[in-house]
């Protein structure tokens, strides 16, 4: 089963971030995402034409991130929509945010 069609699981916080590495693993399975430089982040910029696409598409995003509850930081504006994911209990990356990844990428745009 890929990412995408695996759930979210309540992190309570008491484990390790993933190390750069396991994160790069994950990356490979999440095609357009990328860390940030302390690896504790995954991030993607959403191109669309105009500003109505990228609120909709944010719209989506939101969403499912409260199916799954797990939320990205959004920022929209004309023509993009930047996500950003990572486990703010463990202050750093776990799989739900890669899982969280493959579904917003299989949204589309």
């Amino acid at each position: 089963m890929g990412l995408s069609g695996k759930s979210c699981t309540p992190c309570k916080g008491g484990v390790s971030p993933l190390t750069r590495d396991q994160a790069q693993a994950f990356l490979g399975k999440t095609t357009g995402w990328a860390l940030d430089g302390e690896s504790r982040v995954i991030e993607r910029r959403f191109r669309f034409d105009d500003f109505v696409s990228a609120i909709a598409f944010a719209q989506r995003v939101g969403d499912l991130a409260e199916s799954e509850g797990h939320h990205p930081e959004l920022v929209v504006g004309w023509g993009y929509c930047w996500v950003r994911f990572w486990t703010h209990k463990i202050n750093g990356l776990h799989e739900n945010d890669f899982i969280m990844a493959a579904k917003v990428n299989a949204l589309g745009t």
